[in-house]
């Protein structure tokens, strides 16, 4: 099963959306959003740009947890990783984003209310 991504509304009312894997593990996730839509966009921008490698920038948190962001054009950054064991397991996390990344599967959460 390929990836999906899901819009889901926090307590505040801002908009975020998650990419997930084909086994329901949430692979990317995106800032905090004012507007539903510009949500949408940000998905718009992670179908574009996930498969591109150079994309990535393939970090390091304060933890020495490896993580990584994915950038559009313009160098803003779409969504952020979960914090990964080591180097090839984040690797294989962008991978998984490249694979999924364009997947036009979208489940509005904020719907179910």
């Amino acid at each position: 099963m390929s990836g999906w991504y899901e819009i889901s509304q926090a307590k505040d009312g801002q908009y975020r959306f998650v990419l997930k894997a084909g086994n329901g593990e949430i692979i990317l996730t995106s800032e905090l959003y004012k507007a539903k839509a510009s949500a949408q966009n940000g998905i718009a921008s992670v179908q574009k740009n996930s498969p591109d490698d150079a994309r990535y920038d393939r970090l390091e948190a304060k933890n020495g947890k490896p993580y990584f962001n994915l950038k559009a054009a313009n160098h803003q950054i779409i969504g952020t990783s979960q914090f990964y064991s080591g180097d090839a397991a984040r690797d294989n996390g962008i991978e998984s984003v490249k694979k999924n990344g364009p997947s036009d599967k979208i489940k509005d959460l904020t719907e179910q209310a």
